[in-house]
């Protein structure tokens, strides 16, 4: 596998090393020697399918305070998305920054989300299927959420948005002296 560093500090693209013959093809998504040599130990302990049905489905900035604070592993396995994932850091050199990924099953990347770090996606394909590995298994009272057009983010998003929760739309605002979450 080669761990690919993006903009935020912790957050790695992964590009797994793929075989192929006559039958097909075949590649590793995980290895706890692999992962640990580029970013310490990681102890998944949850995995989660998100089924999205329509071009334009937004999920996210979500993230979970500490200590329930995790690390993720995503990857889709159907359709296309475009991954965002948000340096809400305190004393981040990259704090309330974010770095995107397009994701699909083409071109098999993965994105590594250290703690500290919302994360979301929007579906550029109707029928897209994502997996997510979890160090920590959800905790409803830890959960938390950023607006997808928080004006202290604005992300670029590459369609137009077809569906969110209600639950997404209503997160609060960022207040003017949010300075992070420590991890």
């Amino acid at each position: 596998m080669k761990f690919i560093k993006t903009n935020i500090e912790g957050c790695f693209v992964i590009e797994p090393n793929l075989i192929e013959d006559n039958r097909g093809g075949f590649y590793r998504s995980f290895c706890k020697e692999e992962f640990y040599e580029h970013v310490g130990e990681v102890d998944f302990i949850q995995m989660n399918h998100s089924i999205n049905l329509k071009k334009g489905t937004f999920r996210g900035l979500h993230y979970q305070q500490p200590p329930y604070a995790e690390e993720k592993l995503i990857r889709c396995i159907k359709g296309k998305v475009i991954d965002f994932f948000l340096d809400i850091r305190e004393g981040s050199p990259t704090f309330l920054e974010y770095g995107e990924i397009e994701l699909s099953p083409e071109n098999r990347k993965m994105i590594y989300i250290c703690k500290g770090i919302a994360h979301g996606f929007i579906t550029i394909e109707n029928n897209t299927e994502l997996l997510y590995h979890h160090t920590e298994k959800y905790n409803k009272e830890a959960d938390r959420g950023i607006r997808y057009n928080d004006p202290k983010v604005t992300l670029k998003l590459p369609v137009e948005l077809s569906a969110v929760s209600d639950k997404d739309l209503n997160y609060p605002l960022l207040r003017e002296d949010f300075k992070g979450i420590v991890v």
